[in-house]
Protein backbone atom coordinates (compact mmCIF):
# COMPACT_ATOMS: atom_id res chain seq x y z
CA UNK A 1 0.00 0.00 0.00
CA UNK A 2 0.82 3.55 -0.83
CA UNK A 3 2.27 5.71 2.22
CA UNK A 4 0.99 8.60 1.18
CA UNK A 5 -2.57 6.71 1.15
CA UNK A 6 -2.17 5.39 4.69
CA UNK A 7 -0.76 9.02 5.95
CA UNK A 8 -4.16 10.44 4.27
CA UNK A 9 -6.57 7.39 5.62
CA UNK A 10 -5.00 7.77 9.16
CA UNK A 11 -6.30 11.21 9.16
CA UNK A 12 -9.03 10.52 7.47
CA UNK A 13 -10.08 7.91 10.83
CA UNK A 14 -8.50 10.07 12.94
CA UNK A 15 -11.55 13.02 11.77
CA UNK A 16 -14.17 10.79 11.05
CA UNK A 17 -14.06 9.71 14.70
CA UNK A 18 -13.72 12.87 16.34
CA UNK A 19 -16.86 14.53 14.24
CA UNK A 20 -19.03 11.08 15.24
CA UNK A 21 -18.17 12.48 19.02
CA UNK A 22 -18.83 15.85 18.51
CA UNK A 23 -22.47 15.22 16.62
CA UNK A 24 -23.20 13.13 19.88
CA UNK A 25 -22.58 15.66 21.99
CA UNK A 26 -24.08 18.34 20.06
CA UNK A 27 -27.38 16.20 19.59
CA UNK A 28 -27.70 16.87 23.33
CA UNK A 29 -27.11 21.09 23.69
CA UNK A 30 -29.17 24.26 22.31
CA UNK A 31 -28.77 27.62 21.41
CA UNK A 32 -25.23 29.05 20.33
CA UNK A 33 -23.43 26.16 22.10
CA UNK A 34 -24.92 23.84 19.14
CA UNK A 35 -24.40 26.68 16.36
CA UNK A 36 -20.62 26.79 17.68
CA UNK A 37 -20.19 22.96 17.60
CA UNK A 38 -22.15 22.39 14.58
CA UNK A 39 -19.38 24.92 12.78
CA UNK A 40 -16.65 23.04 13.94
CA UNK A 41 -18.32 19.61 12.91
CA UNK A 42 -19.19 21.42 8.91
CA UNK A 43 -15.33 22.35 9.11
CA UNK A 44 -14.48 18.85 10.05
CA UNK A 45 -16.38 17.68 6.94
CA UNK A 46 -15.02 19.83 4.70
CA UNK A 47 -11.33 18.47 6.04
CA UNK A 48 -13.15 14.81 5.78
CA UNK A 49 -13.90 15.60 1.92
CA UNK A 50 -10.45 16.84 1.03
CA UNK A 51 -8.98 13.93 2.78
CA UNK A 52 -11.12 11.55 0.93
CA UNK A 53 -10.69 13.59 -2.40
CA UNK A 54 -6.88 13.21 -2.10
CA UNK A 55 -7.08 9.26 -0.83
CA UNK A 56 -8.57 9.23 -4.52
CA UNK A 57 -6.43 10.59 -6.33
CA UNK A 58 -3.33 8.91 -4.80
CA UNK A 59 -5.26 5.30 -5.45
CA UNK A 60 -5.99 6.20 -8.91
CA UNK A 61 -2.49 7.01 -9.50
CA UNK A 62 -1.08 3.34 -8.29
CA UNK A 63 -0.97 0.31 -10.30
CA UNK A 64 -4.35 -1.63 -11.10
CA UNK A 65 -3.86 -4.62 -8.08
CA UNK A 66 -3.35 -2.53 -5.64
CA UNK A 67 -5.69 0.51 -7.02
CA UNK A 68 -8.47 -1.54 -6.63
CA UNK A 69 -8.31 -3.08 -2.82
CA UNK A 70 -7.55 1.36 -2.25
CA UNK A 71 -11.02 2.20 -4.37
CA UNK A 72 -12.92 -0.24 -2.28
CA UNK A 73 -12.01 0.96 0.78
CA UNK A 74 -12.63 4.41 -0.37
CA UNK A 75 -16.43 3.98 -1.02
CA UNK A 76 -16.79 2.79 2.68
CA UNK A 77 -15.25 6.11 3.80
CA UNK A 78 -17.40 7.78 1.60
CA UNK A 79 -20.55 5.87 2.69
CA UNK A 80 -19.63 6.76 6.19
CA UNK A 81 -19.12 10.02 5.49
CA UNK A 82 -22.83 10.21 4.02
CA UNK A 83 -24.04 8.79 7.06
CA UNK A 84 -22.24 11.38 8.89
CA UNK A 85 -23.80 14.55 6.92
CA UNK A 86 -26.90 12.85 7.48
CA UNK A 87 -26.73 12.82 11.26
CA UNK A 88 -25.84 16.48 10.60
CA UNK A 89 -28.55 17.48 8.67
CA UNK A 90 -30.44 16.20 11.52
CA UNK A 91 -29.13 17.92 14.20
CA UNK A 92 -29.07 20.96 12.93
CA UNK A 93 -32.31 20.59 11.74
CA UNK A 94 -35.46 22.54 13.83
CA UNK A 95 -36.38 21.01 17.31
CA UNK A 96 -33.68 18.72 16.94
CA UNK A 97 -33.55 17.88 20.76
CA UNK A 98 -37.67 17.08 20.93
CA UNK A 99 -36.97 14.90 17.12
CA UNK A 100 -33.98 13.12 19.02
CA UNK A 101 -36.60 12.18 21.91
CA UNK A 102 -39.19 10.79 20.00
CA UNK A 103 -36.95 8.81 17.85
CA UNK A 104 -35.31 7.14 20.81
CA UNK A 105 -39.11 6.59 21.97
CA UNK A 106 -39.29 5.02 18.44
CA UNK A 107 -35.91 3.08 18.65
CA UNK A 108 -35.56 4.97 15.35
CA UNK A 109 -32.27 6.34 16.91
CA UNK A 110 -31.35 3.10 18.34
CA UNK A 111 -30.70 2.00 14.34
CA UNK A 112 -28.53 4.88 13.85
CA UNK A 113 -26.69 4.57 17.19
CA UNK A 114 -26.11 1.06 16.15
CA UNK A 115 -24.66 2.04 12.10
CA UNK A 116 -23.05 4.66 13.89
CA UNK A 117 -21.04 2.20 16.49
CA UNK A 118 -20.28 -0.59 13.64
CA UNK A 119 -18.80 2.51 11.75
CA UNK A 120 -16.63 3.59 14.43
CA UNK A 121 -15.97 -0.03 15.00
CA UNK A 122 -14.57 0.01 11.14
CA UNK A 123 -12.79 3.11 11.96
CA UNK A 124 -10.92 1.78 15.29
CA UNK A 125 -9.71 -1.50 13.24
CA UNK A 126 -8.63 0.92 10.54
CA UNK A 127 -6.58 3.31 12.50
CA UNK A 128 -5.08 -0.26 14.47
CA UNK A 129 -4.18 -1.93 11.20
CA UNK A 130 -2.72 1.68 10.08
CA UNK A 131 -0.70 2.18 13.69
CA UNK A 132 0.90 -1.42 12.68
CA UNK A 133 1.82 -0.36 9.37
CA UNK A 134 3.34 2.72 10.89
CA UNK A 135 5.07 0.28 13.44
CA UNK A 136 6.41 -1.71 10.63
CA UNK A 137 7.86 1.23 8.46
CA UNK A 138 9.45 2.64 11.41
CA UNK A 139 11.05 -0.87 12.61
CA UNK A 140 11.89 -0.78 8.22
CA UNK A 141 13.47 2.91 8.54
CA UNK A 142 15.40 1.68 11.56
CA UNK A 143 17.25 -1.15 9.62
CA UNK A 144 17.79 1.05 6.90
CA UNK A 145 19.73 3.47 9.05
CA UNK A 146 21.20 0.19 10.83
CA UNK A 147 22.27 -0.67 7.13
CA UNK A 148 22.72 2.72 6.45
CA UNK A 149 25.45 3.40 9.18
CA UNK A 150 27.40 -0.41 8.38
CA UNK A 151 27.93 1.15 4.92
CA UNK A 152 29.27 3.99 5.74
CA UNK A 153 31.77 2.29 8.28
CA UNK A 154 32.43 0.18 5.15
CA UNK A 155 33.34 2.85 3.68
CA UNK A 156 35.66 4.57 5.85
CA UNK A 157 37.38 0.89 6.04
CA UNK A 158 38.24 0.94 2.40
CA UNK A 159 39.03 4.77 2.38
CA UNK A 160 41.67 3.82 4.64
CA UNK A 161 42.59 1.01 2.78
CA UNK A 162 43.20 3.27 0.35
CA UNK A 163 45.04 5.39 1.94
CA UNK A 164 47.36 3.07 3.20
CA UNK A 165 47.93 1.57 -0.59
CA UNK A 166 48.74 5.16 -1.90
CA UNK A 167 51.15 5.22 0.82
CA UNK A 168 52.32 1.91 -0.10
CA UNK A 169 53.17 3.27 -3.37
CA UNK A 170 54.36 6.16 -2.95
CA UNK A 171 57.09 4.54 -0.99
CA UNK A 172 58.01 1.85 -3.60
CA UNK A 173 58.49 4.92 -5.83
CA UNK A 174 60.91 6.33 -3.87
CA UNK A 175 62.69 2.75 -3.69
CA UNK A 176 62.58 2.98 -7.30
CA UNK A 177 63.84 6.63 -8.19
CA UNK A 178 66.75 5.00 -5.27
CA UNK A 179 67.10 2.34 -6.67
CA UNK A 180 67.86 3.83 -10.21
CA UNK A 181 69.67 6.85 -8.37
CA UNK A 182 72.07 3.37 -7.46
CA UNK A 183 72.42 2.23 -11.21
CA UNK A 184 73.29 5.49 -12.82
CA UNK A 185 76.16 5.80 -9.93
CA UNK A 186 77.41 2.25 -10.13
CA UNK A 187 77.49 2.73 -14.09
CA UNK A 188 79.38 5.40 -13.53
CA UNK A 189 82.11 3.86 -11.52
CA UNK A 190 82.04 0.92 -13.95
CA UNK A 191 82.87 3.72 -17.13
CA UNK A 192 85.43 5.08 -14.57
CA UNK A 193 86.89 1.69 -13.69
CA UNK A 194 87.31 0.86 -17.18
CA UNK A 195 88.79 3.51 -18.23
CA UNK A 196 91.24 3.26 -14.99
CA UNK A 197 92.45 -0.05 -16.41
CA UNK A 198 93.07 1.30 -19.96
CA UNK A 199 95.24 4.13 -18.24
CA UNK A 200 97.14 1.42 -16.09
CA UNK A 201 97.37 -0.87 -19.09
CA UNK A 202 99.40 1.72 -21.28
CA UNK A 203 101.41 2.98 -18.12
CA UNK A 204 102.56 -0.65 -18.05
CA UNK A 205 103.24 -1.04 -21.83
CA UNK A 206 105.38 2.26 -21.77
CA UNK A 207 107.23 1.06 -18.50
CA UNK A 208 107.98 -2.46 -20.53
CA UNK A 209 108.93 -0.75 -23.68
CA UNK A 210 111.51 1.51 -21.56
CA UNK A 211 112.92 -1.46 -20.03
CA UNK A 212 113.23 -2.72 -23.56
CA UNK A 213 115.24 -0.30 -24.65
CA UNK A 214 117.25 0.11 -21.62
CA UNK A 215 118.66 -3.49 -22.37
CA UNK A 216 119.01 -3.31 -25.65
CA UNK A 217 121.48 -0.14 -25.34
CA UNK A 218 122.93 -2.07 -22.36
CA UNK A 219 124.08 -5.43 -23.95
CA UNK A 220 124.29 -3.36 -27.29
CA UNK A 221 127.48 -0.98 -26.04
Amino acid sequence: MSEVFEGYERQYCEVSASLFRKCTAASALDGEKKKQRLSEIQSGVQEAESLIRKMDLEARSLQPSTKAGLLAKLREYKSDLNNLKSEIKRISAPNARQATREELLESGMADTLAVSTDQRGRLMMTTERLNQSTDRIKQSRTTMLEAEDLGVSILQDLHQQRQSLLHAHTTLHGVDDNIGKSKKILAAMSKRMDRNKWIIGGIMSALVLAILIILYFKFAY
